[in-house]
């Protein structure tokens, strides 16, 4: 009478639609077949795994749930049953080395219930290759797969999940907008392009406004930017992108970009100028606490633009002598030098100053003008929607008997200071762009404290410098014409 042993089954359905059993079905074969050969399969003994490749052992938590279960002692499983050698592995080297792994250290076999292998060398042979049978047959359906779907992208078809702002209704059909979604989006696009925002200070401002991703979560930088450059938005499709073993970015030249066929979000044009200013590499600028005068950071070229940097030279050993000079003209990248010394200067800057504090028609920049709040807006107004509709449900849950008079009311309170903090966002938003004079006394009031800063001795370089800053957007001193232009500009506090 044979010795009964216990075994384990695996059982694994591929991603693909391939020629194989449901996992019923190998469910049902792999109990049969122990049962005839006097081994006991328990069900803590049966491993599933569906939808899962057979590549990589690491992408399948229950094979190595497997593995890690038959190392320990005593031995809970002598056989492991799988319906085919393709169903323990697709990768062969894989495939040799967790049966090594098995047969010689835990003296377990692993036995496919539909491919019997001969004893010795001769089966051994033949299960080498089954092996690369199965191996070569997933790379080449791989192949198949990837040209099938190479050129369904090329028909502008969508292949991956959707992003924020779409989704899927219907199975192999295009995405379609959702549209508070879609609102985000253009607010993200919005705030990065015209009013040149980073990826980080969007993200925080979005979690401030409870703002959720598709995953509802919070936005990082990281998931801005790919917001930023996903062509999706402006009714493109992109695809062949990464490399699927590494997850690397291939060569731009091996995408896929054509025009899709579901609705953008966005327009092309304003996706362009996204990606343009994703494309900038932004100097990377020093921290403040790092510069050597007051005006380090403000100074730009008036000929290429570029920032201009403070130089220190020791005449005689003693004497300090400052000045600054285009950065671009200090690498040979600007041809005309626009050297200044800050002895001459600061007491020009200062007069300038002076003249605007006493100017009734200050010239400055808002950093958010009515156009592009316009968005954002319409985004508070929207959340004004569903405050009002979150009102009717939970009155009709306590007019209904769901809900009891103190959970209305509690609910209710809660709703109204969210409405009350949306409001006044609002308000502010509007008021900030409604009345420039308003806001040219306070530019004026700015600029008077920086000056009075600038001119004291009780304040760092750092201080002076970041009182300047508050409402100096740069400085420009062209020496041929003897001019010098400080260009001012307001933001709220909010910011």
């Amino acid at each position: 009478m044979n010795e009964i042993k216990n075994a384990a089954a695996y059982i694994r359905v591929s991603t693909h639609m391939q020629d194989e059993l449901s996992p019923d079905a190998q469910k049902r074969l792999l109990a049969d077949y122990a049962k005839a050969n006097n081994l006991i399969l328990s069900n803590e003994h049966i491993f599933i795994e569906k939808g899962i490749s057979g590549k990589k052992a690491d992408n399948r938590p229950e094979f190595m749930r497997m593995i890690s279960m038959a190392k320990h002692k005593p031995t809970p499983f002598n056989v492991i049953l799988v319906w085919k050698f393709s169903r323990f592995a697709r990768n062969q080297e894989e495939s040799i080395v967790y049966k090594s792994l098995l047969r010689k250290q835990y003296n377990i076999d692993v036995v496919s219930i539909s491919e019997p292998i001969l004893d010795g060398p001769f089966g051994s042979l033949i299960e080498r290759i089954i092996e690369w049978m199965d191996e070569y047959y997933s790379i080449r359906l791989s192949g198949e797969v990837s040209r099938g779907m190479t050129e369904r992208a090329l028909r502008g078809g969508y292949l991956a999940r959707p992003p924020l702002g779409y989704k899927i209704t219907v199975p192999k059909q295009p995405p379609v907008i959702v549209p508070e979604e879609a609102e985000i989006v253009k607010l993200i696009f919005n705030q990065f392009v015209y009013e040149h925002k980073s990826a980080f200070e969007i993200a925080r401002y979005l979690n401030a406004l409870g703002y959720k991703t598709s995953h509802n979560g919070k936005f990082e930088r990281r998931g801005i930017q790919y917001i930023l450059e996903n062509p999706t938005y402006c009714g493109m499709v992109r695809w062949n992108q990464r490399h699927n073993e590494t997850k690397t970015l291939k060569d731009r030249s091996e995408w896929i970009v054509t025009e899709g066929k579901h609705e953008a979000i966005i327009s092309k044009e304003l996706f362009e100028e996204a990606q343009k200013r994703l494309a900038e590499k932004p100097h990377k600028a020093r921290p403040v606490c790092e510069y050597k005068h007051w005006l380090s950071g403000l100074m730009h070229c008036p000929y290429c633009g570029r920032s201009m940097v403070y130089h220190q030279r020791i005449v005689k050993d003693k004497y300090v002598i400052g000045s600054f000079q285009c950065y671009g003209y200090c690498k040979g990248i600007c041809s005309k030098s626009s050297s200044i010394s800050s002895k001459k200067l600061e007491p020009v800057v200062f007069e300038a100053l002076q003249n605007a504090i006493q100017n009734s028609n200050l010239d400055f920049e808002i950093e958010k003008t009515p156009s592009q709040s316009e968005t954002t807006i319409a985004v508070y107004y929207k959340m004004l929607e569903k405050i009002a509709e979150k009102e009717k449900r939970i009155k009709a849950a306590y007019r209904e008997g769901i809900d009891t008079l103190e959970e209305y009311k509690a609910n209710k309170q809660i709703l109204l200071k969210e409405k009350e903090k949306i409001l006044n966002e609002i308000k502010q938003y509007k008021s900030e762009v409604s009345n420039r004079t308003e806001l040219q006394d306070t530019v004026v009031k700015r600029i008077r404290n920086a000056y009075d800063v600038i001119t004291s001795d009780q304040f760092t370089l750092q201080q002076k410098n970041e009182a300047l800053r508050s409402v100096v957007k740069k400085i420009v001193y062209n020496r041929d014409t003897d001019t010098l232009n400080v260009y001012y500009y307001y933001r709220s506090p909010a910011e």
